[in-house]
């Protein structure tokens, strides 16, 4: 399983032109490509074309952040369309789901995308869009990408996975998937420093065309220097993912054997569930890892004010490595267990990230 390494080279190597509008020709044309910021600009245009290129899309749409791509996708949909969505995507994606689009008059329901059983029995005869994520945040569930898109596809669906976990290392467009969400916010930024979101498309097609009127008419895109700061951060993406996953599966085998962890949710466990088709689709496990504390909240509570190399933060995929009880970000209707710490693994020695870990679980 391989990137496009020529996709790489469409990264823009200047500074972020930074300007709003752009100067027409004197009959009233743009022959230099770009009218006004919010529908184009040199460096968005840069980075929507590298980030397709990297996943062997056919176009992109760059938003400014994971949220309003994942806003953008979903307002393509008609009232009365029906989105079935995997019961561990993220909570602000399932969140958005109810308290948004279920106003807006789409119908929604949630399903375990790692039983295809129940998967295909939450089908319906209106079902237009399917919503994987996988590895699933925060318990890294793992679905079958290419049975799933099938499924779908025969129910008369469009499939999406949200990849933001698994840039590089997993490739949703080469068995069978529509299309790609990813927030750039994360691994693709890598430095904690810029907000951003983008889709992906297989195919440039009309339901494509709708995700682009969107994202003019609606303008929630990332400014230049955004666009910028992203297109920076991929120049070292395929090194840092093969780090960020290398030491996060030490750490991983290190938590296993701890006998203060009830459990590790990581699929590049062999005792994880999905491993064998994570193995199947990924060609490495990712950074993302989760565990639970014996002894619940209070456990893992303590736990987590005892690091000191990791930072107590929301969010993942920078250099520097973090974790957080996830139950009271999600708050009130999560389905993360009390006792469970999800970890962003950085770049930092992976035996000082361990060490670490194991001086705050001797509690």
């Amino acid at each position: 399983m391989s990137y496009d390494a020529t996709a790489l080279q469409k990264l823009a190597t200047g500074e972020p032109a930074a300007s709003t509008t752009f100067e027409r020709d004197v009959e009233g044309t743009y022959s230099r490509g770009f009218m006004y910021s919010r529908n184009d600009n040199p460096n968005r245009k840069a980075l929507e074309e590298g980030v397709s290129a990297l996943e062997g899309g056919a176009a992109a749409a760059a938003f400014g952040s994971g949220m309003a791509a994942a806003m953008g996708l979903l307002a393509a949909l008609a009232p009365g369309d029906h989105v079935l969505a995997h019961v561990d995507a993220y909570y602000g994606t399932s969140r958005l789901l109810r308290d948004l689009f279920l106003r807006w008059k789409l119908e929604v329901d949630f399903a375990d995308m790692s039983d295809l059983p129940a998967m295909k029995k939450a089908l319906r005869p209106n079902t237009k869009l399917v919503w994987m994520e996988t590895p699933s945040n925060p318990l890294l569930k793992i679905v079958d990408l290419a049975a799933v898109a099938k499924i779908a596809h025969e129910a008369g669906a469009v499939c999406v996975c949200d990849n933001t976990w698994a840039p590089i290392i997993q490739r949703p467009f080469d068995v069978g998937v529509d299309f790609i969400l990813h927030s750039t916010t994360k691994y693709f930024g890598g430095h904690c420093d810029v907000l951003g979101g983008i889709i992906v498309a297989k195919c440039d097609d009309e339901f494509f065309h709708g995700v682009r009127s969107i994202q003019y008419s609606g303008g929630a895109v990332p400014s230049p220097f955004d666009c910028w700061l992203i297109l920076r951060g991929m120049k070292t993406l395929p090194w840092r993912m093969r780090a960020h996953c290398e030491n996060a599966t030490k750490v991983a085998e290190f938590l296993a054997q701890n006998r203060n962890v009830e459990r590790v949710h990581y699929p590049g466990l062999q005792s994880h569930p999905g491993y064998d088709i994570a193995k199947q689709q990924m060609s490495m496990f990712g950074g993302m890892l989760s565990f639970e504390a014996k002894g619940g909240q209070e456990a893992a509570m303590a736990m987590a004010a005892k690091t000191k190399i990791f930072t107590r933060a929301t969010s993942l995929g920078g250099v520097e490595s973090l974790i957080e009880h996830r139950a009271s970000i999600e708050g009130p209707g999560t389905t993360s267990p009390e006792s469970l710490l999800r970890c962003s693994i950085g770049l930092e020695h992976p035996d000082d990230l361990i060490e670490d870990l194991d001086q705050a679980l001797t509690l």
